[in-house]
């Protein structure tokens, strides 16, 4: 896999969990398990160097990532 389609990948997780949605959600919607929705955040979360969901999003505000 290119580095564009990782780095999409993590993007992807990262706005829907600066959104504001469960882990369900996500899991509903990208057709994954919780677990893996788990995973991928936490792998999120590490690149970012933040270790909660309110940091990602505060993350995201002071980026101005979100719209």
């Amino acid at each position: 896999m290119n580095l564009l389609a990782r780095r999409w990948r993590s993007a992807r997780w990262f706005l829907l969990a600066a959104k504001g949605l469960a882990n369900a959600e996500m899991a509903e919607s990208l057709f994954v398990s919780e677990a893996t929705v788990k995973t991928h955040l936490r792998s999120v979360l590490t690149k970012l160097g933040v270790r909660t969901r309110l940091q990602l999003v505060a993350f995201a505000y002071e980026h101005r990532l979100l719209g």
